[in-house]
């Protein structure tokens, strides 16, 4: 490749950063051109492409690429770093930034500009601390009718009988159901995958995570099952263009709570009860103490299960990785960060109190 060539593909980052940045102040054309009109076909070739391998391609791509980082480092190591060519490594390392940048934008990033999806639904995120007991009380009602339903008694901890595949199957159909109410959340073809990384991604805390160059959503084997629903759902979301954290819990919620399945609505109402408890919890403690003493305890057993799963791969790191991943989000408009997962809560009760 010539020199030229080179330094046009590294400086072009510019340009790509100054385009991003006018985009997201335009999420009407974000929705329009791109993720209403581009990416959809993106997404669905990747998944064509992709979908049918039993393992993560993603995952793969990503080990194939960190050894070529280090065989190239050991290459220019053992050659000796001489000081002529430090330009040259430079321009390498500038060039794959630029192209990595604009490969991360182009097949998935500039999702992350589009439209509001509470706008899309006519939804407001702002709620009372009134609107949200209220929510609460009525997820409480829902998620202690589905788990006796389930359970038959309220000490009973719910476990989901279905292996992963099962559940992979039973996630595609409950967006067929919610796509015949919302046709802009139909969802073929699929890819999903358990992710090869599963184990360290335990120990940085993420329950599953979409690949933005093959379009593949990735679930955390390690999950609680009575979380996984949930996780498919989301990472499903992300495929379908929906960047936002926030707005892939919610999906992964309506998802959950229109399944035809006692199993993914138990798994929906809990963890949307969970949600609103830890926000009640923080806004008003007295009435949350009330609230809890309301839930089958099963259901307060599933809760402590849950966290006694994750709390087997807490360490020191794991901080470290989740303000990366917080910084992250903040670079690509979630102000909020990490804690735009939680922003769920406003739209639930909204759409509770509809």
């Amino acid at each position: 490749m010539s020199k030229i060539l080179r330094l046009a593909i590294a400086f072009s980052i510019f340009p790509q950063i100054l385009l991003v940045r006018l985009l997201a102040q335009q999420p009407e054309i974000v929705e329009t051109y791109y993720s209403n009109g581009l990416y959809p076909l993106i997404s669905k070739f990747s998944r064509c492409i992709f979908g049918w391998l039993p393992i993560s391609f993603g995952d793969l791509l990503y080990v194939v690429v960190v050894l070529y980082v280090f065989v190239w480092i050991y290459k220019k190591s053992k050659m000796g770093f001489k000081r002529s060519k430090i330009k040259d490594y430079g321009l390498d390392v500038f060039m794959a930034i630029s192209v990595v940048y604009f490969m991360f934008h182009m097949l998935w990033g500039l999702n992350y500009y589009r439209m509001p999806l509470n706008k899309q639904l006519n939804l407001t995120a702002k709620y009372s601390n009134e609107m949200l007991i209220k929510t609460t009380e009525k997820l409480i009602i829902r998620s202690n009718r589905i788990h006796l339903q389930i359970g038959k008694k309220q000490s009973k901890q719910i476990k989901v009988p279905y292996d992963t595949k099962e559940m992979r199957l039973k996630a595609i159909q409950g967006y067929d159901k919610l796509s015949i109410s919302m046709p802009f959340l139909s969802y073929q073809p699929h890819s999903q995958k358990l992710s090869l990384f599963s184990t360290p991604l335990a120990y940085m805390g993420f329950s599953g995570y979409i690949n933005p160059f093959t379009n593949e959503a990735q679930v955390n084997w390690h999950t609680p099952k009575n979380s996984m629903p949930l996780t498919w759902m989301h990472e499903q979301a992300h495929q379908l263009g929906y960047a936002a954290e926030k707005e892939a819990n919610f999906i992964a919620f309506l998802a959950t709570e229109n399944h035809n399945d006692l199993y993914f609505q138990y798994a929906a109402h809990s963890f949307a009860l969970q949600y609103c408890l830890n926000d009640l919890y923080k806004r008003d403690k007295k009435t949350f103490e009330k609230l809890k003493a309301h839930i089958n305890s099963g259901i307060l057993k599933d809760f402590k299960n849950r966290e006694k799963k994750w709390a087997q791969f807490k360490n020191p790191l794991e901080p470290v990785f989740k303000n990366l991943y917080n910084y992250f989000l903040k670079a690509n408009n979630q102000t909020q960060g990490i804690q735009s997962y939680n922003q769920v809560v406003g739209l639930i009760v909204n759409y509770l109190n509809t």
